[in-house]
Formats: structure tokens, sequence, C-alpha cells
């Protein structure tokens, strides 16, 4: 039978570890299956002063995700007109009906519509 030994990790190594886990988007259990350690271990070199990351050595906020800053209007203003686009239709059906199809379209589609309508 395989005798099991003991890992002994420096107080670097300790440091490095706990360091890893205050990294933004990380987890703990991340860290210890990287290292094949129990994340119990680490939460425990967590808690002493020694081994415990630095915040204000953490990696903050990314470039990419920063708060932007809003302001509350007291009146809402008109939305802005959307520009019509530049492929659209207008078809002059009987009874002086009007149909418009703005953007893509499907030709069946349409010709199955007008059909239904003029019939």
């Amino acid at each position: 039978m395989a005798r099991r030994t003991k890992r002994l990790w420096t107080d670097e190594e300790k440091r490095s570890i706990c360091f890893q886990t205050a990294a933004a988007g990380v987890s703990v259990a991340q860290v210890a299956q990287r290292y094949a350690l129990n994340a119990n271990l680490i939460f425990k070199w967590r808690r002493d002063p020694r081994y415990a990351p630095d915040p204000a050595a953490a990696p903050g906020l990314s470039e990419g995700s920063r708060f932007l800053p809003v302001e509350i209007v007291a009146e809402a203003t008109k939305p802005l007109a959307a520009p019509v686009a530049d492929n659209h239709i207008e078809i002059d059906l009987a009874g002086g009906h009007r149909m418009r199809i703005s953007g893509g379209y499907d030709p069946d589609a349409l010709a199955r519509l007008i059909r239904g309508l003029t019939v």
C-alpha cells in the first residue's frame, strides 16, 4: 500500500496561493484544484494574517468594467425619430389603402400577403 506524504508549503507559496484567490472571478475551489489541495486549507491560510491577501494589492476593476455616470432628469425628452430604412416598399391597394414594408422581407411571404388582400 502506497503511503501518502504530507506536502509542505513554504510561506511564499502560501501567500501566492492566497493572493490568487483574491482576483475577481476566481474561486478558491479553482485555485485549490490547480495546486491539488483541499479548499479548506486555503481558507485556513487566508484567516492567518501572514498569508492573507492584501486588499490593496489585489487586482481591481479592469478597464472594461467600470460604472458610468448617470443623470436623472425631471422631464423626459421626446425620442429622436429613427431614420427611415433605405430598403422600403410602398404598395397602394384598392380602396385607398397603402402598405409600407421597411427593411428585409421574404418576397414569397409578401406575394402571398398581397394575393390575400386583393382577393
